[in-house]
């Protein structure tokens, strides 16, 4: 089994955790890695819902620190909500650093492909944001990755790619908006400086596009930076098809990640 996602609207960890339940990853095995490691207080989110019409699977999660869950507008209703409540933690702004970060994927009780290749994302992002903040990479405190949403987004994907254990993965070339958003460090431009530095550093095509706001998180390019292979398949047969449901509305772009499951493909040489 081959894995080809089409991020023609950006990437992000919840997107793509969606996206790969959608195609028939094992929500189980998501919920029962999660639970394994010690981490904090959370509530998972598993929903459908329409996105400009199209119905894709969308995850979230909810957090003391992010407490609000963006629904999607239904036009049907399915929801199914998850509640895992496992907090030693008694700060409400919690900064990592990657050794910290590490010790908790290690605690979790799943695979050690999933541990290393979740690691090793996690690096590309600390690589990336120790650049963009003149920093290093063992300095580096992670606001955001390292809050409880991105541990849970970086392991999950990991966790579900492993369950579904394809024998490559592709990806199309990425697309990010413009303009600015706001993060823990202030208002940044988008593409954000970690964003940029990732796609430098692992000489990932970036197209630049007419829309406002964040298509491409840190966390999305850090997951693209690890598993693309960069050979993309121009023909292919596809055997499923799975919808993931980002947390935004563009003005120009619908906020959705498919990702299919193919086979037979031919490979440019």
């Amino acid at each position: 089994m081959d894995l080809y996602f089409e991020t023609y609207s950006g990437i992000s960890g919840d997107i793509t955790i969606g996206a790969l339940l959608d195609l028939g990853a094992d929500k189980q095995v998501l919920i029962d890695a999660l639970q394994s490691m010690n981490f904090g207080e959370y509530e998972l989110v598993f929903e459908r819902c329409k996105k400009k019409g199209i119905d894709a699977f969308k995850f979230d999660v909810v957090t003391k620190e992010n407490p609000h869950v963006h629904h999607c507008h239904h036009e049907h209703h399915e929801h199914e909500h998850h509640h895992e409540h496992c907090c030693h933690e008694h700060h409400h702004h919690i900064h990592r650093g990657l050794k910290e970060i590490i010790e908790i994927i290690d605690s979790g009780n799943f695979s050690e492909k999933a541990k290393e290749n979740a690691k090793k994302i996690f690096e590309i992002i600390g690589k990336a944001e120790a650049k963009a903040h003149g920093t290093t990479i063992e300095e580096v405190h992670f606001h955001e990755v390292g809050a409880i949403d991105s541990i849970i987004d970086i392991v999950g994907v990991c966790v579900l790619i492993d369950n579904l254990n394809p024998e490559h993965i592709y990806f199309t070339e990425l697309y990010e908006g413009k303009g600015f958003v706001k993060c823990a460090h202030g208002t940044m431009p988008v593409p954000a400086p970690a964003v940029l530095n990732i796609v430098m550093n692992e000489n990932i095509p970036l197209n630049i596009i007419d829309d406002e706001g964040e298509h491409v998180t840190p966390t999305g390019a850090g997951i693209v930076a690890l598993f693309s292979e960069g050979k993309v398949p121009y023909s292919f047969n596809i055997k499923k098809i799975g919808l993931g449901a980002g947390t935004r509305d563009f003005k120009n772009t619908t906020n959705i990640l498919r990702v299919m499951e193919i086979e037979n493909s031919k490979k440019k040489h």
